[in-house]
């Protein structure tokens, strides 16, 4: 999270269990809602144009106003979270790492398209503090994650 890799990130994400992806959102959105509020609200995720050409809310399956996908939406919302995208797309169940998208029916996304989007986000909407934060709840919420310190006092990695 902290050196900005977010393909490496995207990666790492995309081998974690819905279930625990469910975990570290609700950590983040309980103690740093700050944080959360900046995570799956954007428009750079997966999202079939034609089919879904104004989505504004979240859902378990893709449909033509809604996004199975984390920051799949024609403008930026307000409103939207990575702590409301993961309980109203239900990760813990589907939906992850791979998105829906929606064209005449719902279809799966580019693979790991949600995991992709979340680390994107991740990656370039948070400041280097709220990158050090998510890396420690990732750390604390993943099961086999840990912190590890790279050079000596300026930043921190997550391993998964």
């Amino acid at each position: 999270v902290v050196t900005d890799q977010t393909d490496k990130l995207a990666a790492a994400l995309a081998k974690i269990p819905g279930k625990d992806i469910v975990h570290f959102a609700k950590a983040v959105e309980i103690s740093h809602p700050n944080i959360d509020k900046k995570v799956c609200t954007g428009t750079h995720g997966d999202r079939d144009t034609s089919g879904q050409s104004s989505p504004t809310s979240f859902a378990a399956e893709a449909a033509a106003g809604a996004v199975a996908q984390c920051s799949g939406f024609a403008t930026t919302q307000r409103g939207m979270s990575l702590g409301k995208f993961v309980t109203d797309v239900k990760i813990g169940e589907k939906n992850w790492p791979t998105g829906r998208v929606f064209n005449s029916t719902a279809r799966d996304a580019t693979r790991n398209s949600n995991a992709t989007a979340v680390a994107k986000d991740l990656v370039k909407e948070l400041t280097p503090e709220e990158k050090t934060i998510v890396a420690g709840l990732l750390a604390k919420t993943i099961e086999g994650g840990e912190v590890v310190e790279i050079r000596a006092v300026s930043s921190t990695s997550v391993m998964v």
